[in-house]
């Protein structure tokens, strides 16, 4: 079982996206443009998220990190479909323009964050140099998996994993973490497995809520669902400096763990940049990832497309996405064994027969030697003497 971990999330919920200031620490951060925020939950009587009028200038940082620019020399997910449960994503939006089918009503993202991750996963980019995604030539299947503010439930997002895995995704993105509904996710990634589709979803939410009651922050849950079901890739975030936040909990149990922090993205409408946080946004990038694989590999199961990016990933604890490496790297087909010493094999006692045997044959032969000798010195003294007695 895997343990989950609590993340930051830098802009709570708020009356209103707050405008955050890239610090010149962060890489292609538009020289500390000021982005708004995207949201993953809007209030009650919140207007729908605007469009931002910033643009990130560069290449962000998440893909400079991941080696974006190599792997898609390989693969850009051409035929591969990744369903999005969550807000829902824009169809109309240029950078995934022609690419996007939704189910139910979920072409339209009035809070952002679906379309924010889908961005991440595969967005086109556009000629002024806007944000791209992994896998820039997959499809995008739109699934709500929350109610049009973002409040998610564990029956709308088992029934949005199910919808995904009937329509043909091959890999299904999850955008949120529940610390409930354990029965209703875990069936719902068992059967999109089935279908030999692969669920991604994001270890820990990315904020946690507040105590109605005392005002502070809900503890964190030792787990949380879809991404503690068997078979789902579970993801954690780092930032642009390698680590992550101060007051970020350190919990293990991510399977990968992928850019998510300060990453830049598309929005639901308007063609400006947004920023974000969370494990979320670093699962999206896993998901672009495993669709870059899919393309390339598609003999490969749901399975073998989790151990290889798993297991070709930069050695740490949990494992980096490495896109390129996990196009690339040849895997054995099964686990390897630990090496065993050959038996050492005890001869048979040796018969003492031939040992005898040469003893008798080297006294006969040392006897004989002699005689010779004696022979060699008697004969020539008895004939030099005509055979007669000494005196």
């Amino acid at each position: 079982m895997r343990a989950a971990r609590t993340l930051r999330f830098r802009w709570a919920a708020v009356a209103a996206p707050l405008l955050v200031t890239l610090s010149a620490a962060v890489p292609a951060a538009a020289d500390s443009v000021k982005l708004p925020a995207v949201r993953s939950v809007l209030g009650a009587d919140e207007p729908c998220v605007p469009a931002s009028t910033e643009h990130a200038s560069g290449t962000p940082w998440a893909l400079a990190a991941l080696g974006n620019a190599r792997s898609l020399t390989l693969s850009e997910g051409v035929g591969v479909t990744v369903a999005v449960v969550d807000t829902g994503v824009s169809a109309n939006v240029s950078a995934l323009s022609g690419r996007v089918t939704a189910l139910d009503g979920a072409g339209v993202d009035c809070v952002g964050h679906g379309t924010f991750a889908a961005g991440l996963i595969a967005a086109a980019g556009t000629a002024d140099g806007g944000p791209a995604g992994l896998a820039p030539r997959a499809r995008i299947l739109a699934v709500r998996g929350t109610d049009e503010r973002g409040g998610a439930s564990a029956a709308r997002i088992a029934d949005g994993i199910r919808k995904a895995a009937d329509a043909g995704a091959s890999v299904i993105y999850v955008g949120v973490a529940l610390a409930d509904g354990k029965a209703e996710l875990t069936d719902a990634v068992g059967y999109a497995s089935r279908k030999n589709a692969l669920v991604v979803a994001p270890l820990a939410p990315d904020a946690l809520p507040k105590d109605r009651a005392t005002g502070d922050l809900v503890p964190a849950q030792p787990w949380y669902w879809p991404a503690a079901a068997p078979g789902v890739l579970a993801v954690s975030d780092y930032g642009p400096d390698g680590g992550r936040p101060d007051n970020a909990p350190v919990v293990p149990g991510a399977d990968l763990a992928a850019p998510g922090d300060s990453v830049v993205g598309i929005g639901p409408r308007g063609t400006g940049d947004f920023i974000g946080s969370g494990a979320s946004l670093a699962a999206a990038h896993a998901a672009g990832a495993a669709a870059l694989v899919r393309a390339r590999h598609p003999e490969m199961s749901a399975r073998e497309v989790s151990r290889q990016l798993t297991e070709a990933a930069y050695p740490a604890a949990p494992p980096r996405l490495d896109p390129y490496a996990a196009l690339t790297a040849v895997l054995p087909k099964g686990p390897g064994t630990t090496p065993r010493p050959a038996k050492a094999v005890v001869p048979a006692a040796v018969s003492q027969e031939p040992r005898q045997r040469a003893f008798v044959v080297a006294a006969v032969g040392a006897g004989v030697l002699l005689l010779v000798a004696a022979l060699a010195v008697v004969v020539p003294r008895g004939r030099a003497r005509g055979w007669r007695p000494a005196g």
